[in-house]
């Protein structure tokens, strides 16, 4: 089926400028937000975004001043003038839901909740998270705690209209999340299984062992993501090539086609249709001036057979 969708796709002509633009690809790039987050749409549009990735407080700080009215104000009038959406928002790396260290875990859970309620006053509806590290302490002990985690974050939001939205992970360590089994058993331990969701990170899944280079390994990954999770999940998906090989557990990104997944896997990702309305978004080298976000874009807009 995939093949055939190619094919056709190739076979027909490019669509003109006029057409309605949600038929361009949901593609973006992880954006900066010095100055203030509302910055993050202007940077996005330069580069041809039309959906973004942000932190919505500095990634390497616990605490967070709470959003102004007019810092809320300009973040929606620069979203509403580029037309950039839906925005995912990406968790601080200090976080750690699965710690075993009482103090960390506490730490985690409360800036983790800012975070919520800060993507709850922008209006932004997916905040993705590594599930964390269990740090000695063992998977299963892990995997409780950041169901643990869930539940204790859903208790205090529920009226948020925010989904906390699992990543998967290479594996790197005692990271958790790089089997789909350990995402689907946080999800059914949080207590709130409709308030979760799914980020597929391509480098990650690969080098976690999940063989998407290949038409064979592409189709057997998302046919494991689709048995074991369900595409109903899916909110996001990360674009990275790895520097490192299959099932290496080593978390290291590359650009597109210049890593050891190769070119065919994005070209397979841009033309899935099961995939069109899931927002893309690239985590690759930044490269001076940004100037590598642009010729990746490009680079996926042509795959999915967009010459303008």
């Amino acid at each position: 089926m995939l093949l055939y969708v190619q094919v056709l796709s190739s076979a027909m002509p490019p669509k003109k400028k006029s057409e309605d633009i949600s038929r361009e690809p949901l593609i973006g790039a992880h954006m900066s937000i010095a100055g203030g987050t509302f910055n993050a749409f202007a940077e996005g549009e330069k580069k041809g975004c039309r959906t973004i990735q942000i932190f919505v407080k500095a990634s390497n700080q616990w605490q967070a001043k709470k959003l102004t009215e007019s810092e809320i104000e300009k973040f929606r009038d620069e979203q509403k003038r580029t037309g950039i959406e839906p925005v995912i928002a990406h968790d601080s790396y200090l976080i750690n839901l699965a710690s075993p260290d009482k103090n960390l875990l506490e730490k985690s859970r409360n800036a983790f909740l800012i975070e919520m309620e800060r993507c709850r006053d922008l209006g932004i509806r997916y905040l993705v998270t590594h599930p964390g590290s269990h740090l000695q302490s063992g998977e299963a002990e892990g995997i409780r705690r950041v169901g643990e985690s869930l539940n204790w974050l859903f208790e205090r939001t529920g009226g948020f209209n925010v989904f906390i939205t699992l990543e998967t992970t290479a594996g790197q360590g005692s990271n958790l999340g790089f089997k789909f089994e350990q995402l689907a058993r946080m999800i059914e331990l949080s207590g709130a299984p409709d308030k979760c969701r799914v980020c597929f990170d391509t480098a990650h899944a690969f080098a976690a062992g999940y063989d998407i280079s290949s038409p064979e390994g592409y189709r057997q990954t998302w046919s494991d993501f689709e048995r074991i999770i369900g595409f109903e999940m899916l909110a996001a998906i990360h674009l990275n090539d790895s520097k490192k090989g299959l099932g290496s557990r080593i978390d290291r990104h590359d650009h597109l086609g210049k890593g050891a997944i190769g070119l065919e896997a994005f070209r397979m990702i841009m033309n899935d249709p099961r995939l069109i309305d899931i927002p893309k978004i690239l985590e690759t080298p930044k490269g001076d001036d940004d100037e590598m976000d642009a010729i990746n874009l490009a680079l996926l807009r042509k795959l999915a057979g967009r010459q303008d």
